[in-house]
């Protein structure tokens, strides 16, 4: 052991008198001579300290002095790629391809610059030949490659060659979780959770992995498992705060705001100024209907940060319930102002003209909420709610059948067009829109079902009212 320890130690002195040598010579503007493993020695540490300036410096006088060299010119190479200078590096790495087409990193490297160049098709058919190269080396040329395309955020390239780094390596847990992270980017979430799992079964104090595990569960709406996930998460480490935050949040969505307000008050005491957390901590008081307290955390938020649109909304929301229209606006303006590509913002606003009696401006903004997200099936809803309430069915159906032929077949605009056939009694138009609805989004039909009113109406279809009445129960 103690040779172990002090072959390092005289390894790393080596390294230390190496490079003081070369910026010694920097330093006083002279120079010296260093043979091939000195300059691979000097510039690999650039490398592993991230000086990027001085690897460039070494590399370029090392390629001057020893031009032929392979491994020289390689890191050459390297350092370019570190620069973005992907040309110039692939010239060398042609030319160093003929000179040593069995070298398996000249190989690593091009496919390198070309994903960086985007060419990942080209990049992958690299890293294939880097792998026939050296039969001995695989796992290391597999781990190379893997750290190069999740650098690089390919994490749909990424999936195969760490499936074969794993039945390589089958003790390295590490390489699941890298697995499951890249299934997680790739919003293959069935996946990223069964190797989180395997994952978590081989190294269970992972608090990142619970975590992760954690933010894949709310994005699916599981939010008992999600809270079940922050909950590993905090218990092996209390410090992590982005979990005890997304517990807050998720205990909200699952209708326990009560919970909830003592999470985030629990992370403000780490992070009072958080305007996030006193946003969020405003939306479960609300909930609570404890307006007072409610109005107090959105007041300290935008006092934090005035130019966040969500505390806005919220108190445009209190504002609105309690029948204020104008000072609503007041703050749907401001937070338009601040984030105009909110469709809720324009919702809201829609909703706010609508208390005011002003019809042409409500249906304004919500157009301009299905503009920025088509798919706002309460949007299409209150569009639905003016168009009957107002008798409006003979000179919007026309309009409404344009959107359709534009926009395609989304769930709202179906569950509107079926609504209105079914008003007009146009039983097959009024059947075939309901069942596309139905098809891309039968949870919706909750939405939208006071427009489809019970019936047995002999003027329509049996199928429609089958149909139709199978979801009313």
């Amino acid at each position: 052991m103690e040779e172990e320890k002090h072959w390092f130690s005289q390894e790393e002195e080596d390294v230390s008198k190496v490079v003081q040598r070369f910026e010694r010579m920097k330093r006083n503007n002279e120079n010296y001579f260093f043979d091939v493993i000195e300059f691979e020695t000097i510039i690999d540490y650039y490398l592993e300290h991230n000086n990027q300036a001085r690897a460039f410096e070494a590399a370029s006088i090392a390629s001057r002095q020893h031009p032929n060299s392979v491994p020289i010119q390689l890191r050459n190479a390297r350092v370019l790629l570190d620069r973005g200078r992907i040309a110039e590096a692939l010239r060398i790495l042609k030319k160093l391809e003929t000179i040593e087409p069995g070298n398996h990193e000249i190989f690593l490297a091009k496919g390198t610059a070309l994903c960086m160049k985007g060419d990942i098709q080209g990049a992958c058919k690299m890293f294939d030949i880097a792998l026939t190269r050296d039969s001995d080396d695989v796992e290391n040329i597999l781990f190379s490659i893997t750290s190069i395309l999740q650098n690089l955020n390919y994490y749909q390239e990424v999936i195969p060659y760490l499936k074969k780094l794993i039945e390589l390596e089958p003790f390295y847990p590490e390489h699941l979780y890298d697995l499951a992270y890249a299934y997680e980017r790739t919003e293959d979430y069935t996946n990223s959770i069964k190797f989180y799992k395997e994952f978590l079964d081989e190294n269970p104090f992972s608090d990142s992995a619970w975590y992760n595990l954690g933010m894949i569960y709310s994005k699916l709406e599981k939010y008992t498992e999600a809270v079940e996930s922050y909950d590993f998460a905090l218990a092996i480490s209390n410090q992590n705060d982005f979990a005890l935050l997304n517990k807050g949040i998720a205990l909200s969505c699952l209708g326990r705001h009560d919970e909830a307000i003592q999470i985030y008050h629990e992370f403000l005491q780490d992070d009072p100024d958080n305007f996030e957390a006193l946003t969020l901590l405003a939306e479960a008081y609300c909930k609570t209907d404890n307006i007072n307290l409610a109005r107090k955390y959105y007041y300290e938020a935008v006092e934090i940060v005035p130019d966040f649109a969500d505390p806005y909304i919220g108190l445009a929301v209190i504002e609105m319930n309690e029948g204020d229209i104008d000072k609503c606006l007041g703050y749907l303006r401001k937070a338009a102002e601040l984030d105009s590509g909110n469709p809720e913002i324009w919702f809201l606003t829609g909703k706010a003209f609508r208390l005011k009696n002003n019809q042409k401006r409500a249906i304004r903004c919500y157009q301009e909420a299905l503009k920025l997200d088509p798919y706002f099936n309460n949007a299409w809803f209150e569009i639905g709610k003016i168009i009957f309430e107002k008798n409006l069915i003979e000179r919007t159906l026309p309009v409404i059948v344009k959107a359709h032929k534009i926009i395609g077949d989304l769930p709202g605009i179906n569950y509107l067009m079926a609504a209105i056939y079914y008003h007009t009694g146009n039983k097959e138009s009024a059947f075939s829109h309901l069942k596309t609805a139905l098809i891309i989004d039968r949870n919706s039909f909750n939405i939208f079902r006071e427009f489809f009113p019970e019936t047995n109406d002999n003027n329509l279809n049996r199928e429609f009212n089958e149909l139709l009445n199978e979801n009313l129960k």
